[in-house]
């Protein structure tokens, strides 16, 4: 790769964090034991608002143990979107239960609380808010459904750090949320997760299962089948650092979406994941939508930035058009399928974001778009649906 090449996402690693990690290792206290770990989850826990954080080894293990401590599992049913990335449905099945996918909504790309009432049958244990991109989902909409049906919400808030919903974080906005530190998140430990709750009880279960089952006061002594999804005390190192800079690192990828949607936003037939109203989007990566293309255009589009060293990620496929998801119920709000999901996962991909990206970087990547689709001839008339964005052709 050149001096050039613009990737879509990078960690954000410094002096502070090189540090920490050394400390860690000098201290003999590198696998799950450790001071730094319990630093991270009190910083963690205040960032968001919320009276426990419990570090994982990755998101999908926080989601995992959430689902578990719930004792969700064989006969239950959970409603989750049908777009976002594969670890919000394995994470379901892992337990035995059966996902059901919902549609996502037209104007936050989260989930459609419409569809997940409609999704509801008497199976129903839970729900699955994916903050999808950084933009929180309707959590107050899904939250009057929960209670009227007796179910629980949960967040999956692995792309969603730094986003809140009327002033309140996200990861203190339901029962229990997941975080995910993968090294294209707005923080990274590496590998790492995190769970946040206010339920004590709950809180407790989670740090029970994560560690073995071991019992708390009699050592090797264990009374159930458990995990291990423990944090090293070097990834907390890392993350230790990183919370001391989040407010920095949020702002960053807030910055740069704004540099794109100056630059972009009169462009015909492009939309972004705007922030709406109430809400407040952690810009976790920023993502264009080609609404006058089809997705074979979208592909050519990718095609040529990547000609151009401008690194690009197409928007995840649906779950419920997986292969090996196929068999599992998906639920729009006007019926079967998920045409919503469909549409912006055909016309959807992420433009670079980051510490590495500034004003600069900005106008290269969206002179070198509109350069792209000022040469391709519009194939596909737009038509709105009933609901204010189109869904097919």
């Amino acid at each position: 790769m050149s001096d050039r090449f613009l990737p879509v996402a990078s960690p954000s690693i410094g002096p502070l964090e090189k540090a920490y990690v050394a400390a860690a290792v000098e201290s003999g206290w590198v696998s799950s034991a450790g001071p730094y770990i319990r630093k991270f989850e009190q910083a963690f826990a205040s960032y968001t608002d919320c009276n426990h954080a419990i570090a994982t080894c990755n998101g999908t293990a926080a989601l995992h143990l959430i689902l578990a401590a719930l004792r969700i599992g064989p006969g239950d049913e959970v409603i989750v979107p049908s777009l976002t990335f594969i670890a919000t449905a394995h994470a379901v099945l892992q337990t035995g239960a059966t996902p059901v996918f919902a549609d996502v909504d037209a104007e936050t790309w989260c989930i459609d609380p419409a569809a997940v009432d409609r999704a509801m049958t008497p199976s129903t244990r839970a729900i699955i808010a994916v903050h999808l991109y950084g933009h929180p989902a309707d959590m107050e909409a899904l939250g009057s459904i929960a209670r009227r049906r007796g179910v629980v919400v949960i967040e999956d808030a692995a792309e969603g750090l730094g986003a809140a919903v009327g002033g309140r974080p996200a990861g203190s906005l339901a029962t229990a949320a997941a975080f995910s530190f993968y090294g294209n998140k707005t923080i990274t430990t590496g590998e790492g997760g995190m769970v946040t709750t206010n339920d004590v009880r709950l809180a407790q279960r989670i740090e029970f299962l994560k560690d073995h089952g071991m019992h708390k006061t009699r050592r090797y002594f264990h009374t159930e089948l458990a995990f291990n999804y423990r944090m090293t005390n070097l990834q907390a190192a890392l993350g230790c650092a990183q919370m001391e800079r989040i407010d920095e690192l949020v702002e960053q990828r807030r910055r740069v979406f704004h540099w794109y949607s100056a630059r972009l936003r009169s462009v015909s037939g492009i939309r972004m994941n705007d922030e709406r109203p109430g809400f407040r989007s952690g810009y976790w990566l920023p993502c264009v939508v080609l609404d006058n293309h089809s997705e074979a255009d979208r592909a050519a589009v990718q095609q040529e930035l990547t000609r151009q060293e401008i690194d690009t990620r197409p928007f995840f496929v649906p779950m419920h058009l997986l292969p090996h998801l196929q068999r599992y119920r998906a639920v729009s709000r006007d019926g079967a399928g998920c045409p919503q999901a469909a549409y912006l996962a055909e016309r959807g991909f992420n433009i670079p974001s980051g510490e590495h990206i500034g004003p600069e970087e900005c106008d290269r990547v969206s002179a070198e778009l509109k350069a792209i689709l000022r040469r391709m001839p519009v194939r596909v008339p737009h038509r709105a649906s009933a609901y204010g964005a189109p869904v097919n052709w």
